[in-house]
């Protein structure tokens, strides 16, 4: 009974380990790659807001902070977003559905409890998505991209009116990452997590590697080997 007991411990510690080495599903891997497209919007942001992109003299604006960073759970992964002192969202988690190949925004609005959902994708260099409003069954559009290499980040969000083509500006925020100018910089090293740009050193086993946001900082904290054997593994081919 005691032998029979010692090899089930021993079976399950085993299965444990091979839980914790097992490599990340073809999904987790696919929607890792597919959010590395964005890695540019990572970090903070700091900017002004209005009506619309391009604003007549006089019309009302404010400032905003817009700071995008990495969530990590296993080897699952998304992106998070937080908007201060803006009009739209206060926060909102993006993720990508490897089945669908379509990115989903689900965000809190600034106005109100429930959630809203935005479905859609990331071409020319820009992440566009689409929500049906259920009450007034208008279509609400969100894109956000960068400009000037990286520097500048840009969101928008319209409206049209069930039924119309016309998009009715509601929001437009231009923002320019914090700590940086919109002189030409030369790209940063690379996040031993997300792929993305690194801003932070960190160091494991007397090397020096980079993350660059605190979800990626966590993520290393609490399992470095993983990462950085993904890293080199990544660099050799």
């Amino acid at each position: 009974m005691k032998r029979f007991a010692a090899l089930s411990l021993s079976l399950g510690l085993l299965g444990m380990t091979t839980g914790l080495l097992a490599a990340p599903t073809a999904k987790e891997a696919a929607a890792k790659k597919a959010l590395q497209e964005l890695h540019e919007f990572v970090g903070g942001w700091k900017g002004t807001g209005g009506p619309k992109l391009n604003p007549a003299k006089g019309a009302p604006f404010w400032e905003e902070q817009v700071n995008w960073g990495w969530k990590f759970k296993g080897d699952a992964c998304w992106m998070v977003v937080e908007f201060k002192g803006g009009k739209f969202l206060s926060k909102a988690d993006l993720k990508y559905d490897a089945d669908k190949k379509k990115f989903t925004l689900v965000g809190t609005p600034v106005k109100g409890k429930e959630p809203v959902t935005f479905v859609g994708t990331f071409n020319d260099d820009k992440l566009h998505l689409e929500r049906v409003d259920p009450e007034t069954m208008d279509t609400q559009r969100l894109r956000i991209n960068t400009a000037a290499e990286g520097i500048r980040l840009i969101y928008q969000v319209d409206r049209k009116t069930e039924g119309g083509t016309l998009w009715k500006p509601e929001f437009a925020i231009q923002s320019t990452k914090l700590g940086e100018s919109l002189a030409k910089t030369e790209k940063g090293p690379e996040c031993v997590v997300s792929g993305g740009r690194g801003t932070t050193a960190v160091s494991y086993m007397g090397e020096s590697f980079y993350i660059c946001c605190s979800g990626c900082a966590d993520a290393f904290k609490e399992n470095p080997k993983k990462y950085v054997d993904e890293f080199k593994a990544k660099k050799k081919k």
